[in-house]
């Protein structure tokens, strides 16, 4: 080939690559280098022919119902993976066992309704994880992210929570952003830990204003620096029904035992009384005899 065909060569060859490209490329997506877009085409199911090198999959505003675990698999790559706005529920556990690179991860906008440490468990390179705007969301367990060490942003905001243990993110050794607003957090004295937590971490909370009590009544729209002052007092020093029922049990066991130890001790005083009443008589009896 002489060499005023190069050029020519060369931009034959990059059609043809293109080309290629757009064959693997999922219908009603669009890709480029590594990405693959499918943002809003009323998707029901997950998209196929997805190229094997994709990083970046982005599968926002659709129907998705179901992740396929072993065609998300295939994807050994794929690094960020965005589903916020689909349908997605319970379903989830195992889903992520073949995408152990993902560092972010958007489930936002679902109908998740529970978090179990099979969930994300998986994911050990985790950074990202949004799971905020599910309202049915109501459990995380308490392990949920314990493999999850690199997590630096975790949103639950907008969800059904209403309780959290300490330990799901205490334990979390990267966490920097913690989003925990417009949930319906129950202040109990339970939840008293937690609160005390947020207060001394230094975990960054956004929207922090809108993180307040939904119940009990006479909490609600509290913020938690404020609702902490109160079940300080409240958890920490009043007496609930079953501490009054322990009391009394308590005190007449003390007036049961108190009363035992005293007719014993009567009892044993006449013994000796009359044992000792004897021990005279018989005394004088001798004396008498020998006279």
């Amino acid at each position: 080939m002489s060499p005023p065909d190069r050029p020519q060569s060369l931009s034959l060859m990059f059609l043809l690559g293109m080309a290629s490209q757009a064959i693997n490329c999922p219908d009603r997506c669009s890709c480029q280098y590594l990405e693959v877009n499918c943002t809003g085409q009323q998707l029901q199911e997950f998209p196929v022919d997805i190229p094997l090198d994709t990083r970046q999959l982005i599968l926002a505003a659709n129907k998705v119902s179901y992740l396929p675990a072993v065609e998300l698999s295939f994807l050994v790559d794929l690094v960020y993976l965005d589903c916020r706005k689909n349908l997605l529920g319970d379903d989830l556990d195992f889903t992520f066992i073949g995408v152990a690179k993902l560092v972010y991860l958007d489930l936002s906008f679902n109908n998740l309704t529970q978090i179990s440490f099979s969930t994300f468990s998986h994911l050990l390179s985790l950074v990202v994880l949004k799971i905020s705007d599910n309202p049915n969301l109501v459990a995380i367990e308490k392990d949920a992210f314990a493999n999850n060490t690199w997590l630096r942003h975790l949103d639950v905001s907008r969800t059904g929570l209403t309780f959290l243990d300490t330990s799901t993110v205490r334990d979390l050794p990267n966490l920097r952003l913690l989003g925990l607003s417009d949930n319906l957090w129950h202040c109990n004295c339970s939840f008293l830990d937690f609160i005390t937590w947020m207060m001394e971490s230094d975990v960054h909370f956004p929207d922090a204003d809108n993180i307040t009590c939904y119940t009990p009544a006479g909490l609600r729209a509290l913020r938690m620096p404020a609702a902490a002052a109160q079940l300080h007092f409240s958890c920490l020093t009043q007496l609930y029904k079953q501490d009054y029922v322990f009391l009394c049990l308590l005190g007449f066991c003390i007036f049961l035992a108190g009363t035992m130890a005293a007719w014993l001790a009567g009892v044993c005083a006449v013994i000796y009384e009359a044992h000792a009443s004897k021990g005279e008589e018989e005394e004088e009896e001798e004396e008498e005899d020998i006279a």
